[in-house]
């Protein structure tokens, strides 16, 4: 289940419903989906498509996505330090960056216009929409290990606009699991 956790104000959610009314006006929609849980730690791409073909066909519907694919990475992953410095320095998008997890974590941080930068830390089950524009970047938890399904409006899939901006070099990469609860203030 996500987390997010504005930590320039010290604070978490972890609540569903809280997470929801957070990051909606921010644009960003939080989803949770239980199921498929039978399908094998080696399913292929083609099988998570197919396991999770009804809410991948409504998502499509509901957002104008034209194609669905899978993101399988690992520690093993060749290349895997390259793919991740292309997403893990803030940028943009000319198109919603739709992500439905269904094995492993990792952390969206998104530094909106108006607002404090937060981290939303996905994990199995969870949707999540950065929309178009969005300045964001990503990071894997320590594991290194995500399975998710990614949609697009495009067919060429997108590409990231970076800012330069430098304010990535202020947060790092910080994964708390699924029941993290901050130690009260003193």
């Amino acid at each position: 289940m996500a987390t997010v956790t504005l930590r320039d104000e010290n604070q978490v959610l972890n609540d569903p419903a809280e997470i929801s009314a957070f990051l909606a006006p921010f644009g960003i929609w939080y989803r949770r989906f239980e199921g498929s849980d039978q399908l094998p730690e080696n399913a292929t791409d083609q099988e998570i498509l197919e396991a999770y073909r009804e809410p991948i066909e409504k998502l499509k519907t509901e957002g104008g996505y034209v194609t669905a694919d899978v993101i399988n990475v690992k520690p093993e992953t060749p290349g895997l330090e390259a793919m991740l410095n292309r997403f893990n320095r803030e940028h943009f998008h000319d198109e919603d960056e739709v992500r439905f997890i269904v094995h492993g974590r990792g952390l969206f941080h998104i530094h909106p216009t108006e607002g404090p930068v937060f981290s939303i830390e996905v994990a199995k089950g969870d949707m999540i929409k950065v929309p178009v524009g969005t300045h964001h970047w990503f990071d894997l938890c320590s594991d290194k290990t995500i399975r998710a399904v990614r949609l697009f409006q495009d067919t060429s899939g997108w590409t990231p606009h970076y800012t330069e901006s430098g304010v990535d070099a202020n947060y790092q990469p910080l994964c708390f699991g699924p029941a993290y609860i901050p130690a009260p203030s003193l």
